[in-house]
């Protein structure tokens, strides 16, 4: 197993709070709830560097971790979920396009799914957007360990299928995903 050594580094409200690290950066997209903090704890090995909760819509910033110098993740607030106004919601939008289209380190997006359940609306509008300005993107399927064994395949199969591009299982219990992830992420690095 990769094992790397993560840390946070910062949060940032908008691009031009975010670091100078001349480093790959691999923003995190997804509902609220999804799974993204447990999947950096996951490939961090370390259950307490991102914080989890099971209320929607805790993520209200852009959230950076260096992992090994290698490469940073930024965990960005999710999407579909979360007791804040429309104020609120619209500038975390013009917040994150900004930050999605002008920042120069992104290397790659990272689109989660829950497993559990269909492909959602805005799932599929947050693709079409990333789409429409030709954003390098690859989806991971989170909370995959709840779906019976036998499903799994065709669950993925179907995510394929209205998304399109690399899709990965996860599960942040079940660490035999983990390192397959980790060894795409280094080698879109190279």
């Amino acid at each position: 197993m990769n094992q790397l050594n993560a840390k946070f580094v910062i949060s940032a409200e908008k691009l031009s709070q975010c670091p100078a690290f001349n480093l790959p950066e691999f923003p995190l997209l997804g509902r609220s709830n999804v799974g993204k903090s447990s999947f950096i704890n996951a490939i961090a090995n370390n259950k307490k560097l991102a914080k989890t909760s099971n209320t929607p819509g805790k993520t209200r910033l852009i959230n950076f971790f260096n992992f090994s110098d290698m490469f940073m993740i930024a965990d960005l607030p999710g999407y579909g979920y979360a007791k804040v106004s429309k104020e609120a919601q619209a500038k975390w939008q013009k917040y994150l396009e900004e930050y999605l289209l002008n920042r120069k380190e992104i290397k790659s997006l990272i689109q989660f799914i829950d497993a559990r359940h269909d492909v959602q609306k805005n799932d599929i509008q947050m693709r079409e957007w990333v789409d429409a300005y030709n954003l390098p993107i690859f989806t991971i399927v989170t909370k995959i360990d709840y779906v019976p064994k036998s499903k799994q395949l065709s669950v993925i199969n179907k995510i394929k299928q209205e998304i399109k591009g690399e899709v990965f299982p996860f599960s942040a219990t079940d660490n035999r995903y983990t390192e397959k992830v980790i060894e795409y992420l280094i080698n879109l690095c190279k």
